[in-house]
């Protein structure tokens, strides 16, 4: 800790700690830590008010994930299940997110204190800690651990209950020669750890051995910054390089070696592919049901590398393991070291034929002309726009399937952020993400049915001057679920679009309405144009994409029973 020699309350400690930690924004709701967030504008960090919890959570969650550096979010007491809701993305995804909330005096529970409930049950799912923060006294050591506990091994949220419907009851309190938390604790990762050169070892003799392997990288190799190490070994033993969503542009979608999304939401060569691998190396991948698709792919059976910061992740899902822990661009960097030869490249070149061939099959679809919109061309149109810094915010569901088999990041230089499950997560988190990464352009690629979820953040947007570009795939409809909906309802009377279209809106006028810059898209031949104007203007803007609901994103492929 560096100590401090001077006298000062908890909201100017609170201040000085973020300041200390590198944050630049919190996202928040009206009313809490209000003295702390007069003395974080002293400071010159931003206050970013947003009209519900759960869109602070997101913003604090995209800000996390882009700068690398702890989000900040904040509600108070009748607001603190809202903002736990809104932590369940960040904890999946691994996004360290320091959330706070008032609460009232110890003295007043158990005694029926108006819209008071117990915090520690809400936040206990979504977060690594929660802690009450009781005294000013407690204040130190309950934040630099709070912090340290976001950002080391696996980052996640974090969360503090401080005493005070509002917090003040801390913010008040007056401390004494107070130590600031450790600024290293503000980003993650915070240290670095070789794994066991054993390991390693073992590691490499069953990558020697492997006829077909596959590297597949997950979210923890992106949050590591291991791009560099993953295409190095992948270019030097001719790896084919396949990723969950979450690790999606850990090289760029056009390298030879990229082969795409595995799991259920892939491209059908993908799952093809890493089925049939004698060997899968996992580089900070949970290997969950979503990145295996429901753990058939991989086939049982298959040799099993797993690398990653937290040893209770290698072996959780598949057996046959040689686990490796550490920091996975270190582990990435021995291996490569310790592998003999070069790799087998009639491997990696047939796998990049098939990725080829069926890339070749959706150039009619890209270059639809069809009204409405066929979101294949969309997508194109955007890949081809989308500057070589740029940061793509997807929202779940449909939005992340079109995003990840049909966007192109051509560019080592940009980054793919999805949501981790929760509809309408991806305009707020894109939001957060240009706050924590000014100088890069953002856009969000979200459908209708997520842009409803938060529409008044688009004031916010106005008010703060956020320069994020909205693409909204706009087709009136949870395009995902009509098929099955209609197959549910088979010859059985009544009206099924009823639970699975709404609409339409003019989501250009209701920007407008905003203050917001609206382009309404209607044509394919003013698609480009509308997204390099919306590009251009360096003010928040939502294109308005009027598609076609009835085609399918490409469908995972799997495995004969």
């Amino acid at each position: 800790m560096t100590t401090k020699t001077n006298r000062m309350t908890g909201a100017r400690y609170l201040a000085e700690a973020l300041k200390g930690c590198g944050v630049s924004h919190v996202f928040f709701i009206d009313a809490v830590l209000r003295r702390t967030l007069i003395e974080l504008e002293q400071l010159g960090i931003a206050r970013v008010l947003t009209h519900s919890e759960k869109a602070a959570a997101y913003m604090a969650d995209g800000y996390a994930r882009v700068s690398g550096r702890v989000g900040v979010c904040m509600a108070q007491s009748v607001g603190a299940a809202n903002l736990a809701a809104g932590l369940q993305d960040a904890y999946l995804h691994r996004a360290p997110v320091l959330a706070l909330t008032g609460r009232k005096p110890p003295g007043w529970r158990q005694r029926n204190a108006y819209q008071e409930i117990e915090h520690g049950p809400l936040f206990a799912p979504v977060t690594k800690m929660q802690a009450g923060v009781e005294t000013g006294d407690e204040l130190p050591q309950m934040l630099e651990q709070a912090l340290r506990t976001a950002t080391e091994g696996t980052p996640r949220p974090v969360h503090l209950d401080v005493n005070g419907l509002q917090g003040e009851v801390i913010e008040g309190a007056t401390l004494s020669d107070p130590a600031l938390p450790d600024a290293r604790y503000g980003a993650t990762p915070w240290q670095r750890f070789r794994p066991d050169p054993a390991a390693i070892e073992e590691a490499a003799r069953r990558l020697d051995r492997a006829e077909k392997p596959v590297l597949v990288c997950g979210a923890g190799a992106v949050v590591a910054g291991a791009h560099d190490e993953v295409r190095r070994l992948a270019e030097v033993r001719a790896l084919p390089v396949a990723t969950s969503t979450g690790g999606r542009g850990i090289i760029p979608t056009t390298h030879p070696l990229h082969v795409g999304v595995v799991g259920s939401y892939s491209a059908p060569y993908t799952n093809a592919l890493v089925h049939e691998a004698d060997l899968v190396l996992y580089v900070g991948c949970h290997a969950g049901d979503q990145a295996t698709h429901d753990w058939t792919v991989p086939r049982p059976g298959t040799a099993i590398v797993q690398i990653d910061v937290d040893g209770a992740e290698t072996g959780r899902n598949y057996p046959d393991v040689t686990p490796v822990v550490g920091d996975p661009g270190l582990a990435l960097a021995d291996l490569r070291a310790a592998c003999d030869g070069a790799g087998t490249r009639d491997w990696a070149e047939a796998a990049g034929a098939r990725v080829a061939a069926w890339q070749a099959q959706q150039d009619e679809a890209r270059g639809s002309v069809a009204a409405p919109l066929r979101v294949e061309r969309l997508c194109h149109e955007l890949s081809e726009v989308l500057p070589e810094d740029a940061v793509l915010v997807a929202d779940t569901g449909y939005s992340c399937i079109w995003t990840a088999t049909m966007v192109e990041l051509k560019h080592a230089g940009q980054t793919y952020l999805r949501a981790a499950g929760s509809l309408g997560w991806s305009f707020p988190a894109a939001l957060g993400a240009k706050c924590g990464a000014p100088d890069r352009p953002v856009v969000c690629f979200c459908g209708d049915g997520a842009f409803y979820y938060h529409l008044p953040e688009l004031e916010t947007a106005r008010r703060r001057n956020i320069p994020v570009v909205v693409v909204v795939n706009n087709n009136s409809a949870f395009g995902q679920g009509l098929p099955k909906v209609h197959a549910m309802y088979g010859d059985t009377p009544g009206d099924p679009d009823e639970i699975i279209r709404f609409g339409p809106t003019n989501f250009a006028d209701v920007a407008r309405a905003f203050g917001v810059e609206g382009l309404r898209v209607a044509s394919s031949a003013d698609l480009r144009p509308a997204l390099e104007r919306a590009l251009s203007l360096e003010a928040p803007v939502v294109v308005d994409v009027v598609t076609d609901a009835e085609p399918r994103a490409p469908e995972a492929w799997t495995p004969p029973s």
